[in-house]
């Protein structure tokens, strides 16, 4: 059995400039925890794979393709392979999510 706090995953560099850290990473999944202070945004970007995101803490604006919502606490949202989406917090406090990325990328992730 493996376990993996999020206290003791590192920090990964990204260009979104966010704390981002890599919780699992096989050949088939890739989960990452985002913490988006207040005025924090990822930029937009295109994933090759679907990816879904899932509201841990606070609220933010998901932008999917012409989409675009203020999710809460305990919300998926499904975000389809190549199609340009962002996540960010103009919110008071912290906005934390989950993301899957189904299967692993094999190509990288493209920034707009």
């Amino acid at each position: 059995m493996k376990i993996t706090e999020l206290k003791n995953a590192a920090i990964s560099p990204n260009p979104h400039q966010v704390e981002a850290r890599k919780l699992y990473d096989t050949e088939n999944a890739v989960v990452i925890h985002i913490m988006l202070k207040p005025g924090e945004s990822m930029k937009r970007h295109i994933t090759p794979v679907d990816v879904f995101f899932y509201v841990l803490e606070g609220k933010g604006t998901v932008e999917i393709g012409d989409e675009k919502v203020e999710a809460g606490q305990d919300t998926l949202i499904e975000s389809p392979a190549r199609i340009p989406h962002c996540l960010s917090n103009e919110g008071k406090g912290i906005f934390r999510v989950l993301v899957v990325k189904a299967p692993r990328p094999k190509e990288s992730t493209k920034i707009l």
